[in-house]
């Protein structure tokens, strides 16, 4: 054997054993993705998270949660996303009508709501095992780039109403 075929052959078997411990092209993207959604900025903080099942199945459920913004600047809430949800949007209503929310600007200090009546997120084509007593997970993306995720309890409509005060209106006359 020749002097450079008994080099060739340690550094041949180096190479590949370097090649086998790194990660393949799935590591580099998880990773890449991991360090390319930072986290929001301290002080945000997402509390009363829920997500309320539709009473018949197929229809979009809707997550209510209050956003508070405890650091020094304004920001700008850009979408959502539900585990178990093949789609989630940003929803307002004003004077009964619900429309699209674009974005959602929370002041430093400010506790954005996100409640029945008003601002609220739409959940749609929702995963079967998304079940009343579970939990789920929320991620806010912010204009920035910025995201925050936070669970969310999951009910139904009837145990979302339970403390709500139905302003002497009797519920139980509509059938």
């Amino acid at each position: 054997m020749s002097r450079l075929s008994l080099l060739a052959a340690p550094v041949a078997l180096a190479l590949s054993l370097a090649a086998c411990q790194q990660g393949g092209p799935d590591q580099a993207v998880a990773t890449e993705a991991a360090t390319a959604a930072p986290d929001a900025k301290p002080g945000m903080a997402l509390s009363a998270g829920r997500l309320v099942l539709p009473v018949v199945a197929g229809n979009p459920a809707a997550a209510y949660f209050d956003l508070t913004n405890g650091g020094g600047e304004a920001v700008t809430l850009a979408a959502v996303s539900i585990e178990g949800a093949g789609n989630a949007e940003m929803h307002q209503t004003v004077d009964g009508k619900m429309s699209p929310l674009d974005g959602a600007t929370v002041e430093p200090g400010a506790t954005l709501k996100f409640e029945p009546g008003t601002n609220h997120v739409m959940a749609f084509e929702l995963d079967p095992k998304l079940a009343p007593g579970g939990t789920t997970e929320i991620t806010l993306t912010f204009a920035n780039g910025d995201k925050l995720s936070a669970p969310l309890k999951i009910e139904t409509r009837g145990d979302a109403m339970g403390g709500m005060d139905m302003g002497g209106h009797d519920m139980g006359s509509h059938r």
